[in-house]
């Protein structure tokens, strides 16, 4: 069975929304055995809106639509499902009840340009919204199943997961997907293709392997549809998961595809009993942001020490002056004085430390913007490595923090005893 995804909204196409509706559907979709066809944004226009109806629904069985679904002018998608499916508006006193309901809850006034949420197609099977006013609709035409819903991500996703997927599954024998990951880092999708191309190019029919890159960090997915034997299934799955992670084993991290690299190394931290602080310079506090946003990081994190000029180094690390005259902040030497200057102050096990040139400007000729030196270390050993980045600002900063943690999980893992 597939699906298309339909959004509606001049913001979308203008960029100043980001469409997070069609992400969600996807992946919901596809969880539930659903592929996708394809998808769409079309603008807040009779015609763009009538032409998407058509578009989408041209090699789907199942139609999903988001937005246009308020009260106001250009929320015209009733309209143009009413003309499309050959039937008028109505005015739904059933809906205009919850509606009157919902806003005296609230203690709003109804207005009477609220009656137009109440205008419903005659056709349409409503589909409840128990976080907003604007109703879903549902509509069956040819054997394709048209799904209307708010474009208000709440409602949306409240509405898709309660209601109108279940009620698809129960009606369709969809088949079970099973996925199975691997979280890799310190690897480029590149580098785990040349180890791992024989593995792929053997998989079993209907087994596929997605490479799913981030930031650092590289997510593999495999995937396969079952429609009986599942143990088999998961079987089958879970040895060519084992298979993957032996090649590439110093890489893999978890197989869990919602946990970051920031949980990896606090759950080490936590078996060790073991502690840890940061010294920051270009990433300004970012890696010990990640770090915090762990439910749990009290445990083991101690704080850190954002040390931007050559004074705070001084200062707060204990860097020399003359290493910094002499090699400057963005050095291995140091960026060694600050992993050792911060694990004496704040005598944690562990330490990281950072120093680099963010950008866009303050690069040079021997040090480009890109430049960033990463050190990990405890009291008997400090690694520290020079990586040359992008002249993308944003981009240096998030990715050093990122690369900094797998270091100092490689080095928590190397020094086990």
């Amino acid at each position: 069975m597939k699906a298309s995804i339909l959004t509606i909204g001049d913001e979308i196409l203008n960029g100043t929304t980001i469409d997070t509706n069609s992400a969600y559907i996807a992946k919901q979709s596809v969880a539930n055995g659903i592929a996708i066809a394809g998808i769409y944004s079309i603008s807040d226009s009779y015609n763009g809106i009538y032409e998407g109806l058509e578009i989408a629904g041209k090699n789907a069985d199942i139609i999903f639509i988001t937005g246009g679904l308020g009260p106001t002018k250009d929320d015209i998608t009733k309209q143009a499902l009413a003309n499309f499916f050959k039937t008028e508006l109505c005015f739904n006193a059933s809906v205009f009840e919850k509606i009157e309901s919902y806003f005296k809850k609230r203690g709003n006034k109804q207005v009477e340009l609220n009656r137009k949420l109440a205008m419903i197609p005659s056709s349409a099977e409503l589909i409840p919204n128990d976080k907003g006013t604007a109703m879903g609709m549902r509509f069956v035409q040819h054997d394709k199943i048209y799904i209307s819903m708010p474009g208000v991500p709440n409602e949306m996703r409240y509405m898709l997961s309660n209601y109108i997927l279940p009620k698809i599954a129960s009606e369709k024998n969809l088949p079970t997907i099973l996925n199975k990951y691997i979280m890799s880092a310190g690897i480029g999708e590149s580098a785990i293709y040349e180890k791992i191309e024989d593995i792929e190019a053997s998989l079993p029919p209907g087994t596929t392997l997605a490479y799913l890159p981030n930031l650092g960090n590289v997510k593999l997915r495999l995937t396969t549809t079952v429609n009986e034997d599942s143990a088999k299934a998961i079987a089958n799955l879970s040895a060519i998961q084992s298979e993957i992670s032996q090649r590439i084993a110093q890489h893999v991290y978890s197989f869990n595809e919602n946990e970051s690299l920031a949980k990896c190394v606090g759950d080490l931290l936590i078996k060790k009993k073991m502690t840890l602080s940061t010294a920051e310079s270009c990433t300004g506090g970012y890696i010990s942001h990640l770090i915090t946003s762990i439910p749990g990081s009290s445990a083991y994190f101690e704080g850190a020490i954002t040390a931007y000029s050559y004074d705070f180094k001084e200062k707060l690390l204990g860097v020399s002056n003359k290493t910094l005259n002499t090699y400057g902040a963005v050095s291995e030497e140091t960026i060694q004085e600050m992993t050792r200057g911060l694990l004496k102050k704040l005598g944690t096990n562990y330490g990281i430390a950072v120093s680099g040139i963010a950008g866009p400007g303050g690069g040079t000729p021997d040090k480009p913007v890109g430049t960033v030196w990463i050190a990990v270390g405890n009291k008997n050993e400090v690694k520290a490595k020079c990586f040359s980045l992008t002249n993308q600002r944003e981009y240096n900063i998030k990715i050093s923090a990122q690369i900094a943690l797998n270091m100092l999980r490689n080095f928590i893992l190397e020094n086990e005893s």
